[in-house]
């Protein structure tokens, strides 16, 4: 059976730890948790059965394209085999979509891996942060901490997330 590559976007460092556009690192920290051993080095990588890889990217968000074309390129991985997750604020807290050759819908992170890879054609799990505050710009609020509310949503929306992954990993 193929492998599958499963890629978290996010930023490095505490500083960004639990924030809402680290929602993707978040995903994977609960996947690595549920199975498979995770080793550190440049990148923190686990393996989910025999078939998944998991990465959390180590590079600022506005960059992971350039990383993720690199771990294809060292596994040797079609395009259709990548499944990128990452935040969304046109989705609302608690919900998700996995989804096929859909475009960046202004998501930095997700531009970044199409521009590098020179398509779109590879799966995306958008898990919904919910739009900013009245006022507050886009890039600010997905830099601001989940409140401890909205971490028990998030926390049951990946987990809902997690058992879809594992349903397009088969």
């Amino acid at each position: 059976m193929l492998m599958k590559l499963v890629v978290g976007l996010g930023n490095p460092g505490r500083k960004f730890a639990k924030t809402r556009h680290n929602t993707g690192h978040l995903f994977i920290s609960r996947i690595s948790a549920k199975g498979g051993s995770t080793s550190r080095g440049k990148s923190q990588k686990s393996k989910f059965g025999d078939q998944v890889k998991l990465h959390q990217t180590t590079v600022f968000m506005n960059d992971s394209g350039r990383e993720v074309k690199k771990l294809l390129t060292i596994n040797h991985l079609p395009f259709t085999s990548l499944l990128v997750v990452h935040d969304d604020m046109d989705l609302p807290l608690g919900k998700f979509k996995l989804q096929f050759g859909r475009s960046a819908a202004g998501h930095k992170g997700v531009q970044s891996i199409i521009d590098a890879l020179g398509t779109k054609g590879f799966w995306r799990l958008r898990i919904g942060i919910g739009p900013p505050p009245v006022g507050m710009p886009g890039d600010n609020f997905v830099l601001e901490k989940f409140t401890p509310q909205e971490l028990k949503i998030l926390q049951r929306t990946l987990e809902e997330a997690y058992l879809r992954v594992l349903e397009w990993a088969r």
